[in-house]
């Protein structure tokens, strides 16, 4: 009895095990499963990061428009000479120059080329005399108004020609400030000339410091109005300030640059036209009341030295008193 009860009892102890080695049989496998999980879903990540790195994702950009051509000559026959070049969009242009030479006719001279006084690199070579005549010619690309400027080819120390490359220029200037009061008003307009080309639209700045602001209409407050009008034009401003004194720079805006006009702006209150006027009556009546005190002062000596003259004269003298009582003396002794 006591062997069969045991028998039982171990039976039951190994069937208790039984259970809990299978559910931490299931639990590793399931640690198991869900390691390889992660170290695939890891892989699979760092697989797609190096991909990344050879995928091409920039966008291709607008293929840049081929720039137009453009050829300027000059041919000099003194020392020196300046041409002027208007441009409105970017170009290639080809600057020629042809130096009809000095006396001396050398078989060749050094050539090379400056930009705003500054000697262009690898433009020095040898120019060669050819029909009576120098040719240097070199060709430029002129793409921003960072390429704008002074160009000029020098044939050795004997001449030179400069090509002054820039965008048309406001040809009207405004030296005096235009002059409007405070809670006014005003109207500011600049023009380009109608022989020059139309700008593509233009801008206004204010000056702010050392910078210019640009100036956006706001339709809310409707304190600044711009018109354009091909050739012209406006900045209207409104509800005046003292704030709003300044320089006004007009901006004609062509493909290659910006051509900038200025106008002054003063504001002033409506005292301030008064007050050379009103330092003047000032000045008049502290003039007037000076004039008055000294007359009254004079006036003043004047009466007491009338008193004084009146007392002198109805006071009698020594010598009066004397005659007089030497008459008094014989009228008695004739009594």
């Amino acid at each position: 009895m006591e062997e069969g009860w045991g028998g039982q009892t171990m039976q039951q102890a190994e069937r208790g095990k039984r259970p809990s080695e299978e559910r931490a049989h299931r639990e590793d496998t399931g640690i198991i499963i869900m390691s390889a999980f992660w170290s695939q879903l890891l892989l699979q990540i760092l697989l797609l990061l190096v991909s990344c790195r050879y995928i091409n994702t920039k966008t291709p950009g607008p293929t840049p428009l081929p720039l137009s051509s453009d050829v300027r000559s000059v041919i000099l026959k003194g020392d020196s000479h300046t041409e002027r070049v208007e441009l409105l969009n970017p170009v290639s242009l080809a600057l020629e120059c042809t130096w009809t030479g000095n006396q001396d006719k050398l078989p060749n001279v050094t050539g090379y080329w400056r930009k705003d006084g500054d000697v262009i690199e690898n433009s020095h070579l040898t120019v060669q005399l050819e029909n009576e005549q120098y040719n240097l010619k070199r060709v430029f690309s002129i793409v921003s108004d960072t390429n704008l400027g002074n160009y000029s080819c020098v044939f050795g120390n004997e001449a030179k020609i400069d090509f002054i490359l820039a965008a048309p220029q406001i040809g009207e200037v405004r030296d005096k400030p235009i002059v409007s009061y405070v809670g006014d008003s005003v109207v500011i307009t600049c023009k380009m000339e109608e022989s020059k080309p139309k700008p593509s639209f233009w801008n206004w700045y204010k000056e702010n410091g050392t910078d210019k602001e640009q100036i956006v209409p706001d339709e809310e407050s409707h304190r600044y109005k711009i018109k354009n009008e091909e050739w012209k034009t406006k900045l209207v401003v409104n509800n005046l300030t003292k704030a709003d004194s300044g320089m006004y720079y007009c901006g004609a805006v062509y493909g290659i640059s910006t051509t900038m006009g200025h106008v002054e702006l003063k504001v002033i209150t409506f005292w301030e036209p008064l007050k050379p006027f009103l330092a003047i009556l000032i000045e008049v009546v502290i003039l007037v009341a000076i004039i008055l005190l000294y007359e009254k002062s004079q006036s003043k000596k004047d009466c007491a030295a009338g008193n004084e003259n009146a007392d002198h004269i109805n006071s009698p003298t020594e010598g009066e008193n004397s005659e007089q009582e030497g008459n008094s003396t014989v009228r008695q002794r004739k009594l």
